[in-house]
């Protein structure tokens, strides 16, 4: 209950019991009341219609049941109400009065089951604060604003727009400015795309305005010729007509349902609308009446037509509000024209648009999105709501979201602390008294503040003579230690731990400390605090990582020291910092590289203390090894890829002990110091590639300068330098490639044979010039098939020549230009290595061989994704949450390829190469296939540069993405042959004719004879004479169906046949076969697709082989497949009787004893006979 007298309070319960009651006439299974408890809520219920933690269901009616009687409807609109009927008794429903009235009047539904709320009011309904606000879109919308009471006091915020319309107003509601900040928004997604980017409302209305007064002054007087159509839904839309009606001083004619329901809204009275068409020139029609809108608009001018003529009009112009209509790249309102019909498509829509989405969620900043409009949105981690979500990335309380999240597993550790606390409660008292006894041998440190206790030093350090001093590195007149207390050191590096699983691997132990004492030891804030202030840690890292930045007394650098080396206390570090010493107290460091702490925060950091004493001999060897950069918390060993890895070679020093680079302040310098500032991070995902470190930065910063920073082609000039890495740019920047790799043992038998035995074996086939520029973007007129490929003839084509062009593909839209792409790429192909053409093309479709044949790799996601875990060193669980968020398992490896390190630099990976390990692996059956089959994946990915990667992964998965399809890789190819004819080297323009007719006899030639093993070897050698009469069809090969256009009625089919005679055959409820007899005897059966049936239809076979007479050696027919029941007068069945038959398989035929459901053939075309193709005569 609340405490304010003045709220409503509702129970559902009591008030469904009563209403099933107060129910006239009904069963006794109405009256009895629900349930107590209600059962669980089933899966069934899409969770965008049910807030959380409650058992309010909105707008879904149709999913109603006995676990929930509380139902919700924000608008009267079909799509929302669907499943409510004058029969309702499921549960009470809460709306607003309008809708109350409508669900009342037009739909009947019993009113006892309905209940209207006031809007911007609070009423309070099973314990929940119920708030209603206008939603803008039609009569009665409205959006309900849910405050739900949680544990200890507090509450969740949700809000659902159902179907609304953003507006600036809406700002100015205070019942919506409460729930700024709430922990959920269920926003309606029809438009949340940022190609829909129409006007604002009032625009569209005073669009339709001026288009009836245009045409109005035509129907002056008392003969009108103009009728102006509006299309509406049943409800909505009603501003327009009022608008009308107001401005064109016209009354608007409606039928006798939707004047019912414009009473219930309050206009039947006002001489707004009427129902006599006579009375005005301007009706409202149904919403598809004049036309389809979905999935683009489609006009019914036949329609209009009929309307004109039955209301005695010379002339129809009609309108069609709504957003789908809008066309963004012409940013103006559409109208389609045919004779006498006008439809002008207007933008008007009740649904925000992508700007008014992103506004109303930057407004509110809830801490998540909830897509209540889409693509399988009932699952909130379905892959198209992320993608939704994605749209709303910046504008929601992200580090609510964090906190959150991180909150539950400091539950959990505070719960565990609870219960130890209650077990032992004089665990804490001990520690202090054992401290006090002096019995612990370790320095205690502390994280956190301490309150009402001494914090001095003396009360807190060295009370024994057996404990180690800490060193006094504080400033004068401070000697406290702020917001320390002690703990123990195993407490720390428990809390250190949870603290590390949060945060990402690159933070230091130290930057760990300093966040644990800022916070207080709470984890959740440390974690809060550090994403709000990553850049700033990840800078501090980026620095102490770098050679100039380990400390040494004799630093020439000028950092402040964390110690004192000579006792000298003005010296000190102005931070408090905390070590050993030994017991004569004399000052000395750590046997740690130590970082250079943060001057702009006065937080204190801990340093663990060393295990032993440094020695003058470790001190000077600490100063020759300056340059050594340790991993911050990590071991010092080195890993064994360290050994491996590029590095520079050691600074020379001179007599001094200074670095000759050090003087070195010319220009080179500073372009190299702006070089390093530019591309800081695509500099740091370098080092992290090749597996380097700081030392390399300055010759990433270098590469990626001259590669714009472009990675990629960094790391091929970084990969293919391998003899002098940093030619041509200053020593200091340079990396010496090791003398020699390491390779496996030649008797290892998995080594590539190419690889032989010679240790100093590069990329075998890859020029060592950068090649990663792809020039096949250019115009085909500035296109060079020989200087702009990246290998030389003799060589075989790599594989590389096709991803490189996937990846231009995949980004661009257009058709012409995606065509002239791979024009280039088959160019190269053509001139240097021919033989790779026929593998390339099947990769470009996506095939590895033809249709009919029905060769599949067979292969799932989870085979790739163990390949994947092998070939990367990547963790199952990791790419499963890549997957997640990236939706692509091709972008996923590449991201996991980027992180592999390798002994040695792969064998490029070749066109032919991976098409016949493709074939190979389709090969694969019986036992240990599996095994197999990702052995010969992990070799290929091992092999992998620059994206191809990707694109291996997602030719695997069936799923190339680029939008390449035959009819665009043909005529790329067909176009290629013409450009490389040495007849042909004048301007494109002379040669558009050759290009347009090789391309449709290429894709013409793939019709007939679906094969590409016969159709490209043919067109290469046939070159620029290339016709489809050169090939013709083949019994055995389907051929592709034809397809139809569609129409919009009989009298557009009469109109194109421009009265000519013509006959019609029966569309007979069968399946489609094409029956091929080849000339050995035997006949093969496919379906519309170009599958084999053949299996499945013996009953067939032996039909078509006995009514075969001599004349039938070799033939194709097109016919429909039938069911038939001979016993009962030859009636002809319907499809689902078919459908009934027994499939077979590719192996085994179905026995003819076992079929029930006999067939019978219709023939309708002869497409192929005895070796040639009849033309202009009936079978």
């Amino acid at each position: 209950m609340s405490s304010d007298a003045g709220t409503l309070t509702l129970d559902s319960t009591t008030l469904y019991t009563t209403a099933l009651s107060s129910l006239p006439g009904q069963s006794s299974s109405h009256s009895n009341p629900p349930p107590l408890p209600l059962p669980a809520l089933p899966p069934s219920v899409p969770q965008p219609k049910l807030i959380p933690k409650t058992r309010f269901i909105i707008d879904g009616f149709k999913y109603a049941g006995d676990f929930s009687v509380s139902y919700f409807l924000s608008h009267f609109h079909s799509d929302h109400y669907t499943g409510l009927s004058p029969n309702w008794s499921k549960g009470i429903i809460f709306c607003s009065s309008i809708t109350a009235n409508l669900l009342i009047q037009v739909l009947n539904v019993p009113a006892q089951f309905v209940v209207s709320l006031p809007l911007s009011e609070a009423v309070l309904i099973d314990g929940s604060e119920v708030f209603l606000i206008d939603a803008n879109h039609c009569p009665g919308a409205v959006q309900f604003l849910f405050k739900n009471p949680v544990n200890y006091g507090k509450f969740e915020r949700y809000i659902h727009t159902g179907d609304f319309r953003y507006c600036d107003k809406m700002k100015l509601e205070p019942v919506l400015n409460a729930f700024v900040g709430a922990d959920a928004v269920f926003l309606d997604t029809t438009y949340c795309n940022p190609k829909f980017i129409f006007p604002s409302q009032d625009a569209s209305i005073d669009y339709i305005v001026g288009v009836i007064e245009k045409y109005g002054a035509e129907n002056e007087g008392s003969l009108k010729h103009i009728l102006f159509l509006i299309a509406t839904y049943v409800i909505g839309k009603e501003r327009i007509l009022v608008e009308v009606a107001w401005r064109c001083k016209r009354k608007i004619h409606v039928d006798g349902r939707k004047i019912a329901v414009l009473k219930v809204l309050g206009h039947g009275e006002d001489g707004v609308f009427t129902t006599f068409e006579s009375e005005t020139d301007v009706h409202v029609v149904g919403w598809n009446v004049l036309g389809e809108t979905w999935p683009y608009f489609r006009p019914n001018f036949v329609k209009m037509n009929e309307i004109m003529r039955e209301k005695g009009y010379s002339k129809v112009v009609g309108f069609v509000p709504t957003g789908w209509t809008y066309e963004v790249k012409r940013n103006k309102f559409s109208v389609r024209k045919k004779d006498s019909f006008e439809i002008h498509l207007v933008p008007y829509s009740e649904h925000s648009n992508y700007d008014e989405l992103r506004q109303y969620v930057k407004f509110l900043k809830p801490k998540r999105v909830i897509p209540t409009v889409g693509i399988d949105v009932e699952k909130l981690d379905s892959k198209h709501a992320n993608a939704m979500r994605k749209h709303f990335a910046g504008l929601v309380d992200e580090m609510s979201i964090k906190q959150e999240f991180l909150m539950g597993f400091h539950r959990c550790v505070q719960g565990e602390e609870d219960m130890d606390a209650k077990e032992s409660p004089n665990a804490s008292i001990s520690i202090t008294n054992q401290e006090n006894r002096g019995e612990s041998a370790h320095a205690l440190v502390s994280i956190t503040k301490q309150e009402n206790e001494d914090t001095s030093l003396d009360s807190k350090i060295c009370n024994n003579g057996d404990r180690e001093d800490i060193i006094h590195s504080f400033p004068q007149g401070e000697p406290e230690l702020q917001g320390l207390e002690k703990i123990s050191e195993g407490d720390v590096e428990e809390e250190l731990k949870e603290l590390k699983d949060c945060l990402p691997i690159w933070v230091t132990k130290d930057q760990m400390l300093d966040l644990l004492s800022i916070s207080g030891k709470n984890i959740v804030d440390a974690v809060t605090n550090f994403y709000e202030h990553e850049t700033e840690y990840r800078e501090r890292v980026t620095v102490s990582n770098s050679p100039t930045s380990s400390f040494e007394p004799n630093s020439p650098n000028g950092f402040a020291l964390p110690f004192n080396p000579k006792g000298d206390e003005s010296m000190l570090s102005p931070k408090p910092w905390v070590g050993k010493s030994p017991q004569q107290g004399e000052t000395t460091a750590s046997n740690k590289t130590f970082k250079l702490p943060n001057m702009n925060r006065s937080s204190c950091k801990t340093i663990f203390p060393g295990k032993r004493k440094r020695s003058a001999e470790n001190k000077s060897l600490k100063k020759a090894r300056g340059n050594v950069s340790m991993e911050p918390g990590g071991s010092k060993q080195c890993t064994i890829t360290k050994f491996f890895s590029k590095k520079p070679p050691p600074s020379v020093q001179n007599g001094n002990g200074a670095t000759a680079s050090r003087n070195s302040h010319d220009d080179n310098s500073v372009l190299l110091s702006a070089s390093v500032e530019s591309y800081k991070e695509e500099a740091d995902r370098f080092i992290q590639i090749v597996n380097g470190d700081e030392s390399l930065r300055s010759y990433a910063a270098t590469v990626l300068a001259k590669t714009k920073g472009d990675i990629s082609m960094a790391l091929d000039i970084y990969f293919s330098e391998h003899k002098d890495v940093g030619c041509g740019i200053s020593e200091s920047s340079k990396v010496v490639q090791p003398a020699k790799e390491v390779f496996p043992s030649s008797k290892d038998e998995k080594l590539p044979k190419k690889l032989g035995n010679d240790p100093d074996l590069s990329l075998s086939g890859v020029p060592l010039a950068n090649t990663a520029v792809n020039y096949v973007s250019l115009p085909p007129e500035k296109y060079s098939p020989l200087e702009h490929a990246s290998w030389s003839k003799g060589q075989a084509a790599p594989y590389l020549h096709l991803s490189r062009t996937f990846e231009l593909v995949e980004e661009e839209k257009g058709k012409i230009k995606v065509t002239s792409m791979f024009c280039n790429m088959f160019r190269s192909l053509l001139a240097l290595s021919p033989e790779d053409v026929l593998p390339a093309v099947y990769l470009c479709t996506n095939k590895i061989a033809p249709d009919h044949e029905n060769t599949e790799l067979n292969i799932g996601g989870s085979t790739v994704i163990a390949a994947l875990e092998e070939a990367c060193g990547t963790k199952r669980s990791k790419v499963r949450e890549l997957y997640n968020s990236l939706g692509d398992l091709g972008d996923v490896a590449q991201l996991c390829r980027q992180t592999q390190s390798l002994l040695a630099p792969p064998v490029a990976l070749t066109i032919r190469g991976v098409y016949s390990t493709l074939r190979r692996i389709s090969l694969q059956a019986g036992s240990g296939s599996g095994v197999r089959k990702k052995s010969l994946i992990v070799n290929l990915m091992c092999s992998c540069r620059e994206k191809e990667m990707k694109f291996l992964v997602r030719t695997l998965v069936r799923n190339l993405r680029i939008g390449a399809m035959m009819r665009t890789v043909l005529p790329a190819l067909a176009q290629a042959i013409v450009f490389n004819s040495l007849l042909y080297d004048g301007p494109v323009e002379n040669m558009k004719e050759n290009l347009q007719r090789l391309s449709a006899e290429a894709v013409e030639a793939y019709n007939i004879l679906p094969s590409l093993d016969v159709l490209v070897p043919s067109l290469m050698e046939k070159g620029i004479e290339f016709s489809s009469n050169t090939l013709s069809m083949d019994p055995g090969i389907p051929i592709k169906p034809m397809l139809a256009k569609i129409t919009n009625g009989a009298p557009q089919v009469l109109k194109l046949f421009q009265n000519k005679a013509f006959t019609c055959e029966y569309k007979y409820d069968g399946q489609r076969a094409q029956i091929h007899k080849l000339a050995g005897g035997s006949v093969r059966v496919f379906s519309r697709n170009g599958d084999e049936t053949t299996s499945r239809f013996p009953d067939l076979v032996n039909i078509i082989t006995e009514s075969c007479g001599p004349r039938g050696a070799t033939f194709i027919l097109d016919a429909e497949v039938v069911a038939i029941d001979r016993k009962n007068g030859s009636k002809l069945m319907s499809f689902q009787e078919l459908s009934s038959r027994e499939r077979g398989t590719k192996d085994s035929i179905i026995a003819l004893d076992k079929i029930k459901v006999e067939i019978c053939i219709f023939v309708f075309d002869i497409m192929f006979a005895n070796g040639e193709q009849p033309e202009g005569f009936i079978w």
